[in-house]
């Protein structure tokens, strides 16, 4: 069986080394050593690759926590993204998100199978929102932003990212695209947050900024949100 040497053999063939000095500067608390430099979509296509591959012990690699390049580590999400049985998924995601260290791998952990499953998602969705650790807690609102704003939203889910109190940048900044997010899709249940100021400044404010400048917002709520500032 092709191992991780393979594997990280493959990651490196991908490397544009321009790309690697973007990368740099977009996550800055990744030391840059650790940063080869590969385009999204190229990783995303070596994924499914490897994943098809027989020969490949994609189960080995998945096991080998934790990953030293940054690219591994969204080799890592794109492979459990792709993942289309619930159960091996989530417990995959469950193990993966104790090691991940930056916001982009966070942002890119996307498994599709969970729209699927949202009764059993909200299970783990509330076990890891409580967690001490930063993109572990960004991970779970992201999830409710992403399936619980539309047919499966309930105000309650509101309440549970409001609650939410963590004094790091990514999560406050993933609280603020949340309360964009559901502004944009709930305005009605989401602007009173806003009224009573309900977040704590920053995140007050940062949602209002962000509202401002989404597409999806009427001109004239963005008015009123605009008096809402703190």
């Amino acid at each position: 069986m092709k191992g991780n040497d393979y594997i990280l053999k493959a990651i490196l063939n991908l490397q544009d080394k321009n790309y690697r000095d973007f990368q740099k500067k977009l996550i800055p608390n990744i030391d840059s050593q650790r940063i080869i430099g590969v385009r999204t979509p190229k990783l995303k296509e070596l994924a499914k690759k490897l994943a098809a591959d027989k020969t490949v012990d994609i189960r080995g690699f998945i096991e080998s926590l934790p990953h030293f390049y940054y690219e591994e580590n969204q080799l890592h999400s794109f492979i459990i993204s792709n993942e289309k049985d619930f159960d091996k998924c989530v417990v995959m995601t469950d193990e993966f998100l104790q090691y991940i260290d930056n916001w982009s791998t966070c942002d890119q952990l996307l498994p599709t199978v969970f729209k699927k499953h949202k009764p059993e998602l909200l299970t783990y969705i509330d076990k890891w929102i409580k967690s001490d650790r930063t993109y572990t807690v960004r991970f779970a609102i992201g999830m409710l932003m992403k399936h619980f704003l539309d047919d499966d939203f309930k105000i309650t889910y509101l309440h549970t990212v409001s609650e939410v109190v963590h004094q790091d940048y990514y999560v406050k900044m993933m609280i603020s695209w949340y309360f964009t997010t559901a502004l944009a899709k709930r305005y009605d249940k989401t602007v009173g947050f806003l009224e009573n100021r309900v977040l704590d400044k920053w995140t007050h404010n940062k949602t209002i900024q962000k509202s401002l400048e989404s597409y999806r917002i009427s001109s004239d709520k963005k008015a009123y949100l605009r008096t809402l500032k703190i």
